[in-house]
């Protein structure tokens, strides 16, 4: 059977690219990195959702980005409770590439010739590598440098929600059989992994079960 490395966050993007990857019949590999974020909530989610979907193994692997910071998930800076113009100060710098060289070099020693994560360029259009020219140039850039796309086998990223909104997500997370409330989207969660109601991440998530039509499954902390 085909091998392919996901990228699981946590959060309900991924668990729906992990769903529809072992639709496709792939034996997934799940991959979290511990980059220094705010919590690990969303990667003790991570797991949850690994086990639920039927990943073959998930492995955490720990990158310091809080040591360079610049961005409010890794650094002493407040998360914005309103929306943002430009791209946001949540932006990580290099995060999405680095978590997906990560799993380029598992897919290479696991013989896997195929990447999956839940980027999306419409409710992250703000993010510059959540774009479909930054998974194009990357993809670009895996078959130059690696072994395997050297010598002909041919490694393909793929990005499958990169045009849906939330809520088209959200309702092919009910057709897969995906249970949200295993995940965490929240940039602030707290200890218990229940979302703040307030960061950009929980508004974007609680509208798209809204216009899903769909129960917002998601554990909040209480109202003041």
């Amino acid at each position: 059977m085909k091998k392919a490395v996901v990228l699981v966050s946590g959060g309900m993007d991924s668990a729906v690219v992990l769903a529809m990857a072992r639709e496709q019949g792939y034996v997934c590999h799940a991959l979290s990195v511990r980059y220094g974020q705010r919590h690990t909530s969303e990667l003790e989610a991570a797991a949850r959702v690994a086990s639920s979907v039927g990943a073959i193994e998930h492995k955490t692997v720990a990158v310091d980005l809080r040591s360079i910071g610049g961005s409010a998930l890794t650094a002493d800076i407040a998360v914005p409770e309103s929306p943002q113009d430009g791209i946001p100060i949540t932006y990580v710098p290099a995060r999405n590439t680095i978590m997906l060289s990560i799993a380029l070099g598992w897919a290479e020693v696991l013989g896997a010739q195929d990447l999956f994560c839940g980027v999306n360029s419409v409710d992250y259009s703000g993010y510059p590598d959540c774009r479909p020219a930054f998974i194009e140039a990357f993809e670009h850039l895996a078959n130059l440098a690696t072994r395997s796309g050297v010598e002909g086998r041919r490694l393909t990223v793929h990005a499958p929600l990169m045009t849906l909104g939330k809520a088209a997500i959200a309702r092919e997370g009910a057709r897969l059989g995906v249970d949200f409330s295993l995940t965490v989207s929240c940039y602030q969660a707290d200890s218990q992994g229940r979302a703040c109601r307030r960061c950009d991440a929980c508004r974007l998530r609680a509208a798209g079960f809204d216009a899903a039509d769909m129960p917002d499954p998601t554990r909040y902390v209480p109202l003041d």
